[in-house]
Parts: C-alpha cells; sequence; structure tokens
C-alpha cells in the first residue's frame, strides 16, 4: 500500500485515479495549495509523508481562451509542484506527469512514437512540451514518468468536449449537432483505460527518469464513425453541420500512437473499444 498524491483529485480524470489506486489498496490525498502559489505548495507538501505522485491537474482545454492562464497552470504550477517535491523530505517511487500527445502537433504518418520529433500547434500543446522539458531539470532528483495520454473520454467529461457533446445531443434526442472540422481522426480512449494505466504504472518505479511514456491504444475514429456508433446505440440519426466558427485553427488531423513501450511495461491493462465506452456514457 502507497500514499499516494493525485493532483486534480476532484477533476474528470482525477475522480477515476482515485478509484482505481482505492481498489489497489493505496490511500489516495488530493492537494490542498494552488500550483501558482510556490511558497503555499512547498509548506503543504513538506508536511505530507507521500510514496507518490500523479500530477493530473492543469488546463486541460485546448480551446480554452486565456493563454497566459495556460501557461500559468499547466508550466510555472508544474514547475513549483517539481521544486516543491525535490525539496521535500519524501523519499518517492515515482512522479508520474500527465502531458498530452498534443506535443506531437500535426505529425500524421503512421503510429506516432515517443521518438517522434514534438511539433505542438496550439498555446495547449506547447505549454504541455515546455512542462516536459521543464521536468527535465529535475530528473536526477524525481523518479518522473512523463506519460501522453491521447484523446480520451467517459461519464462526468465537461460537454465541452467533442464526445460528451455529441453524446448529449444524442441523449436529448437533437435532431441536428453543429460540429467544426468533420475530417478528423482521433483516438477516442475510454478514462477507465487511463486510470487502470496510471494506477498500474505508479506502482513500478521508473526504468529511466524522465522517460516519455504514449498512454493509447492505437485506435483511431472518424468523428463520423463516432456519430454512427451513437445512431447505431441509440436507433436514432441526427444531421451533422459544420459550423465555421466551431472550426479550430491548427486543427490536429490525424492523432493516433504507438503503445509498445505502455504494453512492455503493463502488461495486464483494460481496454474497452469505442463501442462499449458510447454505450455506458448514453446510459448514465
Amino acid at each position: 500500500m502507497m500514499r499516494i498524491l493525485v493532483t486534480g483529485l476532484a477533476g474528470f480524470t482525477g475522480r477515476y485515479v482515485k478509484t482505481a489506486l482505492e481498489s489497489a489498496g493505496h490511500q489516495v490525498i488530493g492537494l490542498k495549495s494552488n500550483l501558482t502559489d510556490a511558497p503555499s505548495l512547498t509548506a503543504e507538501l513538506a508536511e505530507l509523508k507521500l510514496d507518490a505522485v500523479i500530477h493530473l491537474a492543469a488546463i486541460a482545454f485546448v480551446g480554452h481562451g486565456d493563454a497566459n492562464a495556460i501557461y500559468q497552470v499547466n508550466l510555472l504550477g508544474t514547475r513549483n509542484l517539481l521544486q516543491a517535491l525535490a525539496q521535500s523530505a519524501n523519499k518517492l517511487q515515482h512522479v508520474l506527469i500527465a502531458s498530452s500527445a498534443n506535443v506531437y502537433g500535426n505529425s500524421s504518418e503512421g503510429m506516432l512514437n515517443e521518438q517522434t520529433t514534438a511539433n505542438p500547434a496550439n498555446d495547449y500543446a506547447v505549454s504541455k512540451y515546455a512542462m516536459e522539458l521543464a521536468a527535465g531539470l529535475w530528473a536526477e532528483k524525481l523518479p518522473i514518468t512523463l506519460v501522453r495520454p491521447f484523446n480520451y473520454t467517459g461519464v462526468g467529461q465537461d460537454s465541452k468536449f467533442l464526445i460528451p457533446k455529441i453524446v448529449e445531443h444524442f441523449k436529448a434526442k437533437k435532431a441536428v449537432i453543429e460540429l467544426g472540422n468533420l475530417e478528423v481522426w482521433r483516438e477516442f480512449n475510454d478514462v477507465r483505460f487511463i486510470a487502470d494505466s496510471y494506477a498500474k504504472l505508479i506502482e513500478q518505479a521508473p526504468a529511466q527518469s524522465g522517460l516519455a511514456m504514449n498512454i493509447c491504444t492505437g485506435n483511431a475514429y472518424s468523428l463520423h464513425e463516432a456519430i454512427g456508433l451513437c445512431e447505431k446505440i441509440t436507433g436514432q440519426s441526427i444531421e451533422v453541420q459544420v459550423n465555421p466558427a466551431f472550426v479550430r485553427a491548427n486543427e490536429v488531423r490525424i492523432l493516433k500512437g504507438d503503445n509498445a513501450r505502455l504494453k512492455n511495461t503493463v502488461t495486464t491493462l483494460v481496454d474497452y473499444d469505442l463501442e462499449q465506452t458510447l454505450t455506458w456514457m448514453l446510459a448514465a
């Protein structure tokens, strides 16, 4: 049993990570201090007795309007956390830091692995890649793994995200849905798969501190396929209209990952296909 700090514990992902960790017998605690308040953060972590940390807290919406806030939280907040952890007396087994597959940018040839050159295409992705580089400054002091989750969804995700928006329209029996770019392909993984991956990774000391690891299945779906599955599950049809206001500049067109490193590290992951995830969300 480990005592594990999870930042962002009350968030969408944090709730599922908490369940996964507690199911494995671990004690989970949240963070009271704000990541951007370095003195308070340092004081709080000096008092905590920890075995491991999973850092989820972030501004996670690519379309968030305040670029300054994105960098303040995702980059400087993470730097504050790592500095405070390094100064604390804790002998940590593992520090798992949630980055994002968005760091790969518009790369679309084949499966993206961890050696794919980063090419972030928006402020969110730049903030996450800068965070990874900053984390490298603590790689000799802390046992760090940088996890790069590809798109994921599930019950409880905010409807400003794509799949929850589609699910809400079907649950409300709407005749029309307005979307942005339709020619995008994404992994739409299940949040329970993500949480299971984090819970199993945190139990192991990293083979190399500062290493990046894709959290993905390698299965990508078009928006047309996602809509089609919802129509199949519900027996309803819906008209899709493209709203130019929802079309993002610098949209990442194709994003799917190579999960060989993850599978070589954790061999018993729980997986879900998109139809299972959508059935769960539509029934909730």
